[in-house]
């Protein structure tokens, strides 16, 4: 199992701005991020609810499981690329 989870919602305008990020990250660095479509799908929400225990409250939510580390909403390509490779990140839009 990836330990990058992305979820989001299909209709979502903030979660196709960064799944355009996402495709380009797993591009340019050949890192694999698992997306979680959350809208339409239970399984996958019952899971984004088990994770995200109040962090966010919605959708783009990014959670590395390994380090424990997520991101909200929002951010830019480089620090999605930190989140990623488990470096340490300011979360900025």
């Amino acid at each position: 199992m990836n330990n990058l989870l992305e979820f989001y919602g299909t209709e979502c305008p903030y979660c196709v701005t960064m799944h355009e990020l996402v495709e380009r990250l797993e591009k340019e660095e050949g890192i694999k991020i698992e997306s979680l479509e959350v809208w339409h799908n239970e399984e996958n929400e019952k899971r984004l609810l088990e994770i995200d225990k109040d962090l966010c409250g919605g959708v783009p939510f990014f959670y590395n499981t390994k380090t424990k580390k997520f991101i909200c909403g929002n951010t830019n390509y480089e620090t999605l690329k930190k989140w990623a490779k488990g470096e340490p990140f300011i979360q900025e839009e």
